[in-house]
Protein backbone atom coordinates (compact mmCIF):
# COMPACT_ATOMS: atom_id res chain seq x y z
CA UNK A 1 0.00 0.00 0.00
CA UNK A 2 1.55 3.15 -1.20
CA UNK A 3 1.49 6.52 1.74
CA UNK A 4 -1.10 9.14 0.39
CA UNK A 5 0.72 12.31 -0.29
CA UNK A 6 0.26 15.63 -1.91
CA UNK A 7 2.08 16.42 -5.27
CA UNK A 8 0.96 19.83 -5.96
CA UNK A 9 -0.56 22.54 -4.49
CA UNK A 10 -2.02 25.72 -6.36
CA UNK A 11 -3.28 28.74 -5.11
CA UNK A 12 -6.90 29.71 -5.99
CA UNK A 13 -8.23 32.54 -4.27
CA UNK A 14 -8.04 34.17 -0.94
CA UNK A 15 -7.50 31.37 1.86
CA UNK A 16 -8.60 28.48 -0.81
CA UNK A 17 -5.82 25.68 -2.60
CA UNK A 18 -6.35 23.28 -5.13
CA UNK A 19 -4.08 20.18 -3.60
CA UNK A 20 -3.36 17.19 -5.76
CA UNK A 21 -2.78 13.96 -4.34
CA UNK A 22 -0.64 10.67 -5.26
CA UNK A 23 -4.16 8.92 -5.78
CA UNK A 24 -4.82 11.27 -8.96
CA UNK A 25 -7.43 13.55 -6.32
CA UNK A 26 -7.90 16.78 -5.87
CA UNK A 27 -9.71 18.66 -3.21
CA UNK A 28 -10.24 22.43 -3.02
CA UNK A 29 -9.70 23.44 0.00
CA UNK A 30 -10.23 26.52 2.34
CA UNK A 31 -7.94 27.32 4.80
CA UNK A 32 -9.31 30.75 5.89
CA UNK A 33 -12.15 29.34 8.92
CA UNK A 34 -9.03 27.56 10.45
CA UNK A 35 -6.30 30.85 10.16
CA UNK A 36 -9.24 32.96 11.44
CA UNK A 37 -11.38 30.87 14.34
CA UNK A 38 -7.53 29.63 15.54
CA UNK A 39 -5.76 31.92 16.29
CA UNK A 40 -1.80 31.10 17.21
CA UNK A 41 1.45 33.08 17.31
CA UNK A 42 3.04 30.60 15.38
CA UNK A 43 0.90 30.77 12.32
CA UNK A 44 -1.03 33.96 12.76
CA UNK A 45 1.24 35.74 10.37
CA UNK A 46 -0.40 33.34 7.69
CA UNK A 47 -3.95 34.79 8.43
CA UNK A 48 -2.41 37.84 5.68
CA UNK A 49 -2.46 36.84 2.54
CA UNK A 50 0.88 37.90 0.95
CA UNK A 51 2.63 35.52 3.80
CA UNK A 52 -0.49 32.39 3.07
CA UNK A 53 0.26 32.63 -0.93
CA UNK A 54 4.05 31.55 -0.06
CA UNK A 55 3.08 27.89 0.61
CA UNK A 56 5.33 24.99 -0.90
CA UNK A 57 4.12 20.93 -1.51
CA UNK A 58 7.30 19.53 -0.18
CA UNK A 59 8.21 15.83 0.69
CA UNK A 60 4.15 15.13 0.36
CA UNK A 61 2.62 17.45 2.28
CA UNK A 62 1.67 21.45 2.33
CA UNK A 63 3.99 23.54 4.32
CA UNK A 64 4.08 27.26 5.02
CA UNK A 65 8.02 29.01 6.32
CA UNK A 66 11.02 27.70 5.96
CA UNK A 67 10.88 25.93 9.46
CA UNK A 68 7.47 24.14 8.89
CA UNK A 69 5.62 26.55 10.51
CA UNK A 70 2.31 25.81 9.24
CA UNK A 71 1.41 22.27 8.13
CA UNK A 72 -1.50 19.79 8.24
CA UNK A 73 -2.03 15.89 8.15
CA UNK A 74 -2.50 15.01 4.50
CA UNK A 75 -5.46 12.48 5.84
CA UNK A 76 -7.28 16.02 6.32
CA UNK A 77 -5.91 17.36 3.13
CA UNK A 78 -7.39 14.81 1.73
CA UNK A 79 -10.83 15.00 3.35
CA UNK A 80 -10.75 18.85 2.23
CA UNK A 81 -10.84 19.44 5.70
CA UNK A 82 -8.05 21.17 8.09
CA UNK A 83 -8.50 21.69 12.12
CA UNK A 84 -6.64 22.34 14.72
CA UNK A 85 -4.63 19.96 16.13
CA UNK A 86 -5.95 17.46 18.61
CA UNK A 87 -2.95 16.59 21.51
Amino acid sequence: MRTLAVTEAEYIDQYRLRVTFSDETSQVIDFGPFLLIHPHPQHDKYRKLANFKRFKAERGNVVWGRDWDLIFPVAQLHQGYVGPAVY
